[in-house]
């Protein structure tokens, strides 16, 4: 259960990793940058204020979208392809990333963000079954680290009613939240967005890469369903040596069975100097990456390449046909086998054929 924050407005809730310091100050324990927060000021994600000496969150259970999503848009191929994801995005982000599409909200003040909505835990696990969602997903801007006393509550009443948690991520945890959170998580997709810590200082406006893929890693290691998105941008992290180096980390460290997203940029926010990525670009990384032994790479923002479908890696046979995100055909055998060769497929739950449905 969330406490209510002792001082400040009623809808705040206390902050579960904080630790108190000298002069009234509180160090935030939830991202990698372990905030040192005076006195009603808030840390670098706007979403946390030391008020009397007190971590509190600011937006407990305020949402900005609320949709019903195809699992394949998080993008998670390999877990219950063409199901359907209640998906929650909230205001706010520990990354200043100038390429984020969902800026907007990734980087409004939540305090004066006009367009929240309140959803209570019970409420947004409600809608889901309403709305006959397999899952949550908690998505579009980063509710894991900025709602995080709310992602926690919301996941453990979405377990008891059945329904899968997913977590669609920077993967910028700090060791706390990822032990806070992996128990709490049925599948996540983490965003990998360089192999390199000068694309994370210079872009993200982050120190390094490494507790992303600490946080990979012990989602993995914990049983979560991991898979990884890369988003390609020309001149950036479109390196091919970049790229096999990415690739080998996730053969070796995370396992050749881990599905890889390669997706094709677009100009947004702040980088709108660069063209998209071209499709040749982003069907080169997919190559790279199967050529170092990744068994699962696919490409993104690219609709109706024959990089987004599902092929058996031992016999190459077509085993899930998809245009954008939806799922046309599946062609697996009882246990997701192939049905050629009789290979075990690495994927989780039953694949479906989908046609779209629409909130009420």
């Amino acid at each position: 259960m969330v406490e209510p924050c002792p001082e400040g407005r009623e809808d705040w809730v206390r902050a579960t990793l904080q630790e108190p310091l000298e002069g009234g100050k509180v160090r935030c324990l939830a991202c990698p940058r372990y905030c040192v927060i005076p006195e009603g000021k808030r840390g670098v994600c706007k979403s946390k204020i030391n008020s009397n000496g007190q971590l509190c969150e600011v937006n407990y259970g305020k949402v900005s979208s609320v949709a019903m999503d195809p699992i394949e848009k998080k993008p998670l191929f390999h877990y219950y392809p063409g199901s359907w994801a209640y998906s929650i995005g909230t205001v706010g982000c520990n990354l200043m990333c100038e390429h984020c599409q969902n800026w907007g909200i990734s980087q409004a003040d939540p305090l004066d963000y006009q367009w929240l909505q309140t959803l209570l835990p019970e409420e947004a696990v409600n809608g889901a079954k309403r709305a006959g969602a397999l899952s949550i997903a908690f998505t579009y801007n980063e509710p894991t680290i900025v709602n995080l006393e709310w992602v926690v509550e919301t996941s453990k009443l979405a377990k008891k009613e059945g329904i899968k948690t997913l977590s669609i991520t920077n993967g910028y945890w700090s060791k706390e939240t990822r032990e806070l959170l992996a128990p709490l998580m049925d599948a996540a997709n983490v965003d990998v967005k360089a192999f390199r810590d000068e694309f994370y200082k210079k872009v993200c406006k982050a120190p390094s890469l490494k507790p992303v893929l600490d946080t990979v890693l012990h989602l993995k290691k914990e049983g979560v369903h991991v898979e990884l998105t890369y988003l390609v941008i020309p001149g950036l992290n479109d390196d091919e040596n970049e790229i096999r180096e990415f690739s080998r980390w996730v053969v070796e460290k995370v396992g050749p069975d881990t599905p890889v997203h390669f997706s094709r940029f677009y100009p947004h926010y702040k980088m709108l100097d660069r063209p998209p990525t071209p499709v040749d670009t982003v069907d080169r990384a997919r190559k790279i990456a199967m050529d170092e032994g990744v068994r699962y790479v696919y490409t993104g923002n690219v609709v109706g390449d024959p990089g987004e479908n599902t092929y058996c890696p031992s016999c190459r046979e077509l085993l899930i046909k998809r245009y954008g995100f939806d799922v046309l055909r599946c062609n697996l055998l009882e246990g997701n086998k192939c049905p050629k060769c009789g290979e075990p497929i690495a994927i989780i739950g039953r694949c479906t054929s989908r046609g779209w449905r629409l909130l009420d």
